[in-house]
């Protein structure tokens, strides 16, 4: 049972969604793996999870009926979950339209889940508690009125249709269930975004605000001709009639379980030159956009504390937070868990019957950032990362484990506000941030200054720049250091910074970077690429603060066949590669929590130097441009690199770890692909032997990065499209 817990409750979820698209089904649990991988169940467990929505959907376990059910993965996972100590809260429809002989539409839908439901409390009696259909209004939005998910429609008709044959499944289910398990539960979950809107349209704001409650107040048999949407409803297509059923035999939840993402709340604003075209839609009265409030809306999103009162006062039901997840770097994954978690705690301070907060995408999510509507790859990672070999804990691991065990969440990135608080949030709507006198960013929170920073050292460096720039950009507190304010091969310079600057974490993004150079400059290269690293180290190892360095793919002598990964023996041909061989070994003695990552042939859109943006002015400027032919390399992406970076390095990453956009490719031939996208001539590009170049240095033929930790950076082709999206290389 679902009793008052003395304490507020840490709960957990897989995203299970199960959703069609026209004749195709998209399954999370197949792309997150979760359906192969028994032993997820005792990664969870180890964090402290006690309590799980999880999924026995309908279309997985009965898709061509009850008769033919298999149940061996469902036996298998609840067995496993009573042995852990979990207990489940078994969904059987998530965002889903049941298998394909029905739909939403179906009349017959709501006994044919009523049937599985059945099946399902029979087979695990003492399952008590149960989430028959999840947010029934969310996806009669998608399915119904939106046409993103089947059966596609777009009309108010179609939308109550599916809506109504949800909620009617639910009643339905809870019968059936309540016949085997009289005790049994609902906890019926929802997402209750909230809508804002300019004073002309506050009458479509009105009605949106009143219809996502609709799925709570059909279950709870409120539903009558004095509901404020009476009128709305019967002018959709639906009859009294159909709404008796719930009138005649409510099934209010025992817990309402509320869900609200960072995008839920939406903005309705009629000036429609204020915002992109995609935005643009109306309701046959008004013509008008439709964003996300975060983006437009100056006082920002509906506070959760707000949202989780108004539900507890509209109906004194015991409340959980069923969903809190954010695909976004891994500081706000944090700071948004942690803003949930104390909004429920306040709330329980005052008097709300607040059970539980569940972290949700433990595994993470694909494809939600176009509602999984097209299979685009786009992974967004959750307590654990997928990308590695086996699932890899974030930081939000910690985070979970912690509160499980009733500590509170410290990570030094907790300190700094969400960028959902930053005036740098609001990019559509009249007055846009962008630091303007009397702009809606002056009403935001502040980001706060006495938090404890990470220190870059190199400011001069393209590297240095990257990390300060998207560190600013992440919310991230920062000191960029120059070598007369920390030179990293002094230790006496070093110890000084860090004692007075009082950093969580160090990044070493200095260093000697003349390849060719080093050849006659040993004891310089050295110094700073391998002396200062290891006096890096000594000092972060005595005080107790996470140090990130970096490493190159020139430790590799390029006799392999294949990319070389972090285990691989190192033996450079060069005495740069030499500098940074040495560096990882001392480094690692000195302190071995830090984090080495290799990596190679740098591009990106903030620096004039690099490979990619000297070929492109070259050629556009009419001039040959000369690259190795027989040198082959991984190139990297300046901000995939410096963004992946920070989320292992607040991940408490350590060791070698290689990073580089995953590809193959000779110097000649990236300078042709790219030229080529450029619109350039590509035959200006002359592909050359390397020794031919007159480099000083021996250079591997072949140096290119894999991993056997993780491939954590899109393609190489998608990192170029990226390129020449964000940056400016041509003189025209």
């Amino acid at each position: 049972m679902l009793s008052q817990p003395p304490h507020l409750e840490l709960w957990a979820g897989v995203e299970c969604t199960v959703n069609r698209v026209g004749d195709q089904y998209f399954d999370q649990l197949e792309r997150n793996g979760h359906a192969t991988r028994l032993d997820d169940l005792d990664l969870f467990a180890q964090l402290g999870v006690r309590t799980m929505r999880y999924p026995v959907l309908w279309e997985r376990t009965a898709p061509d009926g009850l008769e033919s059910a298999n149940w061996s993965w469902t036996d298998e996972r609840l067995g496993r979950m009573r042995e852990l100590g979990i207990r489940p809260i078994i969904g059987l429809v998530h965002h889903g339209s049941g298998p394909r002989h029905t739909s939403l539409i179906d009349p017959a839908f709501a006994e044919g889940l009523a049937s599985f439901a059945q099946a399902v409390a029979e087979r695990y009696p003492w399952v008590e508690n149960y989430t028959p259909v999840n947010e029934p209004l969310t996806t009669a939005r998608f399915s119904g009125l939106y046409g993103h998910w089947y059966p596609h429609g777009r009309d108010d008709l179609t939308f109550m249709r599916a809506l109504l044959t949800q909620c009617r499944a639910t009643v339905l289910s809870m019968q059936a269930i309540r016949k085997v398990n009289p005790t049994a539960q609902l906890v019926q979950t929802e997402d209750l975004g909230k809508t804002f809107s300019t004073p002309l349209l506050a009458y479509q704001a009105e009605l949106e605000n009143q219809r996502r409650w609709l799925s709570f107040d059909l279950l709870c048999g409120h539903v009558n001709r004095d509901h404020p949407l009476w009128g709305y409803l019967l002018a959709s297509g639906i009859s009294e009639t159909e709404f008796e059923v719930f009138l005649d035999h409510p099934c209010p939840p025992d817990v309402m379980g509320i869900n609200h993402y960072v995008t839920s709340d939406r903005f309705l604003d009629e000036r429609l030159e204020y915002y992109p075209s995609w935005a643009h839609g109306g309701n046959g009265r008004h013509k008008y956009a439709d964003v996300e409030a975060v983006r437009a809306r100056a006082e920002g999103l509906a506070e959760p504390q707000l949202l989780l009162k108004e539900a507890w006062e509209r109906y004194g039901i015991p409340i959980a937070i069923t969903e809190a997840h954010l695909g976004s770097t891994r500081e706000e994954q944090l700071r948004w868990l942690k803003e949930k978690w104390d909004a429920a705690q306040n709330l329980q301070h005052e008097g709300v019957d607040l059970r539980a907060v569940t972290v949700w995408s433990l595994l993470g999510a694909y494809d939600w950032n176009t509602l999984v509507t097209a299979l685009r790859g786009h992974y967004e990672p959750g307590v654990f990362d997928l990308r590695s070999p086996r699932p890899r804990p974030t930081a939000l691991a910690g985070m979970v484990r912690d509160l499980a065990h009733g500590k509170i969440p410290a990570h030094p990135v907790l300190d700094s506000p969400g960028w959902w608080r930053r005036p740098e949030r609001l990019t559509y709507g009249p007055v846009p941030w962008a630091g303007q006198a009397g702009g809606a960013g002056e009403e935001l929170t502040p980001r706060p200054s006495l938090v404890r920073p990470i220190l870059i050292a190199g400011a001069t460096g393209t590297l240095g720049s990257a990390f300060a720039r998207l560190c600013e950009f992440r919310g991230i507190s920062y000191q960029l250091l120059t070598r007369k304010e920390m030179d990293i091969a002094n230790p006496a310079s070093v110890d000084t910074a860090l004692t007075e600057l009082q950093p969580w974490a160090v990044i070493n993004a200095a260093g000697y970077v003349r390849v060719d150079d080093a050849e006659r400059e040993v004891d310089a290269c050295l110094r700073v690429n391998a002396d200062g690293p290891a006096i890096l180290a000594e000092s972060c190892a005595r005080q107790g603060v996470a140090l990130l360095t970096f490493s190159s793919d020139l430790v590799f002598d390029g006799t392999s066949l294949s990319p070389y990964v972090e285990s691989d023996t190192v033996a450079p041909l060069n005495v740069y590669g030499r500098s940074k061989a040495e560096a990882e070994e001392r480094v690692l003695k000195a302190c071995p929590s830090a984090l080495v990552i290799r990596t190679s042939a740098f591009f990106g859109p903030w620096d004039n130097y690099n490979f990619l943006t000297i070929a492109l002015r070259t050629l556009a400027a009419g001039h040959p441009f000369l690259a190795a032919e027989d040198a082959t390399v991984s190139p990297t992406y300046v901000p995939d690199l410096v963004h992946t970076s920070l989320d292992l390095l607040i991940d408490g990453e350590c060791g070698v770890w290689h990073l580089a956009n995953p590809g193959a490719i000779a110097w000649a031939d990236l300078a042709c692909l790219v030229a080529q996208q450029a619109g350039l001539d590509a035959t200006r590009v002359c592909p050359v032997p390397t020794h031919t170049l007159g480099l000083a240095a021996p250079r591997p033929s072949y140096s290119v990065l894999g991993s056997e930790r993780g491939v954590l950076l899109p393609s190489l082709e998608n990192a170029i499209a990226r390129y020449f999206h964000e940056c400016e290389f041509v003189d025209q």
